[in-house]
């Protein structure tokens, strides 16, 4: 739970409104729950930018079978987002030490590249987004 506190208050720091936490997606086996929803608030001549957001820490022992976990989780929310929610993008977010530790590996890099996840890095200490990964 630190980890979600810690990147709320990131996205917070960068002009975003959390509008639900968890975000509640329905789809046919049932209700899943995205971490976050949370809305850009842009000049009120342009349209807020909208993304949903799966926090995740990669703690666990075999951090290859929570990146198999994540991978599957992110799939799905993005199918059900874009029937639901075709205008909110799908971002996985890690801590900056996680990324740089794993999502860094060829066989990985690869799978982000392949099923065109889009990432948030983000410092839990500081509380500050590094960089958005599209």
């Amino acid at each position: 739970m630190p980890l979600l506190i810690a990147l709320k208050r990131s996205l917070e720091k960068e002009g975003w409104k959390i509008t639900h936490d968890p975000l509640p997606v329905s789809f046919e086996l049932g209700d899943m729950y995205i971490d976050l929803r949370a809305e850009k608030i842009l000049a009120a001549e342009r349209e807020g930018e909208k993304i949903a957001v799966e926090v995740k820490s990669f703690f666990k022992t075999s951090v290859i079978s929570e990146f198999h976990t994540a991978l599957g989780q992110f799939i799905n929310y993005r199918l059900a987002l874009s029937e639901q929610e075709p205008n909110r993008t799908l971002y996985l977010a890690v801590p900056i030490d996680t990324y740089t530790s794993f999502f860094t590996i060829r066989l990985v890099q690869s799978i982000i590249k392949t099923y065109q996840l889009k990432l948030i890095t983000y410092q839990p200490v500081t509380e500050d987004i590094i960089e958005w990964i599209n």
